[in-house]
């Protein structure tokens, strides 16, 4: 159970965005305390994935209304980096590949960037790889992919668990998961979700956005959201992840039109 006095890291009030002057969000509401793991589930076009790059700072999204406070403080003023150095981590649903850029390196010079936020020293070279191999070993990573370029001839399932080899690094405040559980067979699945409950501190929260409950049988949440049509219609616990699993959402399109209805 999250104590009621654990700390407020995230507050959504009535958020509206939009990306290439198309509205998305129409009025998001969400609050996230310390200690807290939160499974956003929904159709395809829901809003999930612009909540989360809304979250990083996407360039492309747009906030026109409401408001997002991290730690007190307005997210919308900070840019994607002092985000991330604030401690504020994204799990891409597809992560990219840059060739040319050691993934040793990345993971050094990202993680150096989050320990000066914190306030703490940066890492020398032999420190970081004493750390990175001890990291490494959450996501049962082949050691010999820290030599290659960034996500570059990864497989999904790899490229998964470096996202959350870099969770690992940056110890992040808030994570956002979009969709980790996307293109993973039974064995990554369980290794990168096992990961993920590793990682789970009493200090800090997790967000997960997924499509299925087979992720939430490994990582237990305390509440699970339903968004559609860019709000969250429902918040319970896991057992409205089993709900959705068995009745589907077909339900979503009358409490849609209802909302609407009621509206206007």
């Amino acid at each position: 159970m999250i104590s009621p006095d654990a700390e407020l890291l995230l507050e959504i009030t009535d958020l509206h965005a939009q990306v290439e002057n198309q509205p998305i969000l129409k009025g998001v509401n969400l609050r996230i305390r310390a200690g807290e793991i939160h499974a956003i589930m929904g159709r395809n076009g829901s809003g999930k994935s612009t909540l989360s790059k809304i979250l990083a700072g996407h360039p492309a999204y747009t906030v026109t209304d409401g408001s997002i406070i991290y730690r007190g403080n307005d997210l919308t003023q900070l840019s994607p980096e002092e985000r991330a150095r604030a401690g504020i981590f994204l799990g891409f649903q597809y992560p990219i590949e840059i060739p040319g850029v050691s993934n040793l390196e990345f993971l050094r010079v990202a993680t150096n960037a989050r320990r000066l936020g914190k306030g703490e020293e940066e890492l020398d070279t032999f420190d970081f790889e004493d750390l990175v191999q001890e990291k490494i070993k959450i996501v049962q990573m082949d050691p010999t992919f820290l030599e290659r370029s960034v996500n570059e001839g990864f497989s999904g399932g790899e490229k998964k668990r470096n996202e959350i080899l870099q969770m690992a690094l940056l110890e992040p405040v808030l994570s956002i998961l979009d969709e980790t559980d996307s293109g993973l067979d039974i064995d990554a699945l369980r290794i990168v979700a096992k990961g993920v409950n590793q990682l789970a501190t009493a200090d800090s929260a997790i967000v997960l956005i997924t499509h299925y409950q087979r992720l939430l049988e490994i990582i237990t949440p305390d509440y699970v959201h339903v968004m559609a049509g860019g709000r969250i219609l429902r918040t319970g616990g896991n057992l409205l992840a089993l709900e959705l699993e068995k009745i589907g959402y077909d339900w979503v399109d009358k409490e849609l039109a209802a909302l609407e209805t009621f509206q206007t």
